[in-house]
């Protein structure tokens, strides 16, 4: 027991390995196949968190828009499965066969152009990390480098979540409207809504979650992770130090929306539609609260804050449909309040301490008994009576 919590206490893999665990083998062991895709969607609301926990955490940048890349990075992929479900054998029935429903409902007679690469599965792997990156690039660029930041760049960035929401919801003939892209059913041919497909995306969702954490850990331990500690402290002093900040920020604000992204992918996948729901203010904030509920500074701390909160979400929501909204507000604010730097924090204050006490009782002399002490004061005495003698002979 106490090798093992010198090992949880001293070693930062060991927390890893502890939500591989949790994930991996413990949940999929105990939940039925309904509640293991619940949790599958909230790992994807967790690459959110990560993202948010190094560009506000680390970088000190707050994005309360960091829906708008998990929500692209959902239709790009919905894109995809909706074309594969458009074929002329599925939409015979409409008036122009081939396009997806909601189009035909529309009255359009052809696929618009920026539909027609996504018909490639390689291409739209690739527009779901470019696509969010560059449009945050473009939003990145035009800020930072007029050094727009604090609470300007936070309004900033829900106002563009408001505007790509009104956009989605306005063109209906391209997006689906406000009920997004919904009916997907295959990828490749493969029936995605079974349960045996829920089970391996959710295992895929799981894996891609661990290498963005791994990235996630790199960048922080690396020489930019600590420029990023830096900028958050006092920005001007990195500046006149030669670095370019701008630079910088705007490559953790790609980054961040990469990440994110991934997670509207597998959404899409493991949910089965996307919708502009996912893309505008209010999820933009839930996902804030995810990471700060988890601790701002902690990677894995993210990943338990988002499941905690769509776990409560879910529980009060089912249990007290008209009380969950109010519960939800004051279990953030109680733990806001009581543990600014949130779960993370809980464990470093109360927990780890713990841990170590544990571990060094272990490593602790064991205090010697009455015999070993008559034995040590003896070899004293005789040690005393040697040099006595030794003395009278030099005398």
């Amino acid at each position: 027991m106490n090798k093992f919590a010198d090992f949880i206490a001293r070693n930062q893999y060991s927390h890893m390995i502890i939500l591989a665990v949790l994930l991996l083998v413990i949940l999929p062991l105990s939940m039925d196949i309904f509640r293991l895709n619940l949790v599958g969607k909230y790992l994807t609301y967790a690459f959110v968190a990560l993202g948010l926990v190094l560009c506000w955490g680390y970088g000190g940048i707050l994005s309360l828009g960091q829906g708008v890349f998990f929500g692209l990075g959902g239709y790009c992929m919905a894109m995809f499965l909706k074309l594969e479900a458009s074929s002329p054998e599925n939409t015979a029935i409409q008036s122009t066969p081939g396009i997806p429903d909601f189009m035909d409902w529309n009255q359009l007679t052809e696929l618009p152009w920026f539909w027609e690469p996504f018909h490639s599965f390689g291409f739209t792997l690739f527009a779901v990390i470019a696509v969010p990156a560059v449009f945050a690039f473009i939003i990145a660029v035009a800020m930072f480098k007029r050094r727009v930041g604090g609470v300007y760049f936070a309004i900033i960035t829900q106002a563009v979540a408001a505007i790509l929401t009104i956009l989605i919801i306005g063109q209906q003939g391209y997006t689906g409207g406000v009920n997004g892209i919904t009916d997907l059913r295959t990828l490749h041919g493969w029936d995605i809504r079974t349960d045996e497909a829920k089970y391996i995306l959710y295992y895929i969702n799981a894996l891609l979650l661990f290498l963005a954490l791994f990235v996630a850990a790199f960048v922080i331990k690396s020489k930019l992770g600590r420029l990023l500690v830096a900028m958050r402290e006092s920005e001007e002093r990195v500046r006149f130090s030669g670095y370019d900040v701008s630079g910088f920020k705007i490559f953790i604000f790609c980054l961040a929306a990469a990440i994110s992204a991934v997670g509207g992918a597998m959404f899409t996948l493991q949910v089965g539609f996307m919708s502009p729901t996912f893309v505008g203010i209010v999820p933009s904030i839930e996902m804030v609260i995810f990471c700060a509920l988890g601790g701002r500074l902690s990677i894995l701390g993210a990943v338990y804050g988002t499941l905690l909160v769509n776990w409560a979400k879910t529980s009060f929501s089912e249990s007290f449909p008209e009380l969950w909204l109010f519960a939800m507000g004051a279990l953030f604010i109680g733990v806001v309040m009581a543990f600014p730097n949130g779960l993370a924090g809980v464990y470093q204050r109360y927990i780890e301490p713990l841990l170590l006490k544990i571990s060094k009782k272990d490593d602790s002399p064991s205090t010697p008994t009455p015999a070993a002490k008559d034995a040590s004061s003896d070899k004293a005495d005789n040690s005393e009576e040697t040099l006595t003698s030794e003395e009278r002979k030099h005398a």
